[in-house]
């Protein structure tokens, strides 16, 4: 797999364009994309070797693996070692490639705006049943903001007994 440090060191130059202060907040996981269910298989493959996998699910009618890297990567002081990879949805295609990366923002979403007005959020991800999230499309990627971990929400499915 490679790295996201190129991508993440764009997003976080878009971000500072925008005035967004990242600076204490946890860097969560990053997204990659790819564009075929084949292409989904063979990278959930290759990351047996360099991950371990937290979690399976299918969301939005395809499924989403969520991975724990054995070896984290390092962007400047930000660290990453959860990856996120969704198989396409059916009609919707994204080139291969990292597509976003998410925060975990330790006060209210609503407050966090509030502290960056002029950013151009995109609220829409506000009303989620499970970890609401705000997000910014900077470029050819996005940032987005949540209360949550990824890894966390995944414990908390997995001793839910619904899971």
């Amino acid at each position: 797999m490679e790295s996201p440090e190129g991508f993440l060191h764009g997003l976080l130059a878009a971000l500072r364009e925008r005035e967004v202060d990242v600076e204490g907040l946890r860097l969560d996981h990053v997204c990659y994309r790819v564009a075929t269910c084949r292409r989904y298989r063979e990278l959930c493959a290759e990351l047996g070797t360099e991950a371990t996998l937290l979690g399976e699910h299918a969301v939005g009618g395809r499924p989403i693996a969520v991975w724990l890297m054995h070896r984290p990567w390092t962007v400047g002081s930000l660290s990453i070692d959860v990856l996120e990879l969704p198989a396409p949805k059916a009609g919707s295609p994204y080139p291969e490639g990292f597509e976003h990366a998410e925060f975990v923002v330790g006060q209210d979403l609503a407050a966090f705006v509030a502290r960056h007005p002029n950013a151009g959020w995109d609220l829409s991800g506000l009303m989620k049943q499970a970890n609401a999230d705000i997000r910014l499309r900077l470029g050819n990627g996005c940032a987005k903001f949540h209360r949550q971990a990824l890894r966390d929400v995944i414990a908390m499915e997995h001793k839910s007994p619904q899971a």
